[in-house]
């Protein structure tokens, strides 16, 4: 086709296509991904999950000595931002009895020791009952080791982040026993969402590890009738310390 004028120029065939809104339009089928913009673009999948893989394999390999220092370091989850001070743990790190909660409350977060509240108080008594204290024999933890703002129930992903610290503290350790205060704590150990009371009184496991399920202080201190029913609970740990009870798994 020859060359015709369009709007005064000489126009091409692709140039009177064009102009009559018929030429071809090239469209890529996959168009290419750009790369995250390292200054300030959303990191990709596959970045975030080799960043978090090393990151748990880090945890995996700490020993005491840097423990609570890495957990001091931790921004894994949104509460490092509202956070006073981490909350590790604390205890024999040789310890027969690992008591673990939830998470730290108000008093906790301002010292950076667990179970330093009323709640902390009313342990401290049941442990003295057993002839024990939290330097001698016993180690105490909290499934997070910061406090969640306003106490709240801790979020999923806030779990998930501490996770890898509570795991390699068991491994640390090598517990007789593990005693769980509290739903989350037993959701956490034993992979159940089921109840406080229906988890009583029966010998679980965590791996190869025994676990004993009660009621968190804090629960007993607005439900004083079922104080007796902890103290029953610790009793039979202690039947399963003493060696008086089998550990078969419930």
């Amino acid at each position: 086709m020859p060359s015709r004028e369009v709007r005064g120029v000489s126009a091409s065939r692709a140039d009177v296509l064009a102009e009559l809104g018929l030429a071809p339009r090239w469209v890529l089928r996959h168009a290419p991904v750009a790369p995250a913009d390292p200054a300030g673009g959303a990191p990709s999948v596959s970045t975030t999950a080799s960043g978090e893989g090393a990151r748990r394999a880090r945890i995996a390999a700490l020993t005491w000595d840097g423990f609570a220092a890495d957990v001091a370091a931790c921004t894994a989850c949104k509460l490092c931002a509202t956070r006073k001070k981490t909350v590790p743990g604390t205890g024999d790190p040789q310890a027969d009895w690992l008591f673990v909660g939830e998470a730290p409350g108000a008093e906790e977060d301002a010292r950076g020791e667990p179970f330093v509240g009323q709640a902390g108080h009313l342990l401290d008594a049941m442990l003295a009952a057993l002839g024990l204290d939290r330097a001698r024999q016993v180690y105490i933890a909290n499934v997070l080791k910061c406090r969640p703002p306003g106490n709240r129930t801790p979020e999923p992903a806030e779990v998930d982040a501490c996770r890898p610290y509570l795991t390699r503290q068991i491994e640390l350790i090598r517990p007789r026993l593990i005693v769980a205060l509290g739903r989350a704590a037993a959701s956490l150990l034993l992979g159940t969402d089921a109840s406080i009371a229906s988890l009583r009184g029966r010998v679980h496991r965590h791996g190869d590890l025994p676990v004993v399920v009660t009621y968190h202080p804090a629960y007993l201190l607005r439900t004083l009738p079922d104080k007796a029913k902890a103290w029953e609970d610790l009793v039979f740990a202690q039947t399963i310390i003493a060696g008086e009870a089998g550990t078969t798994p419930a």
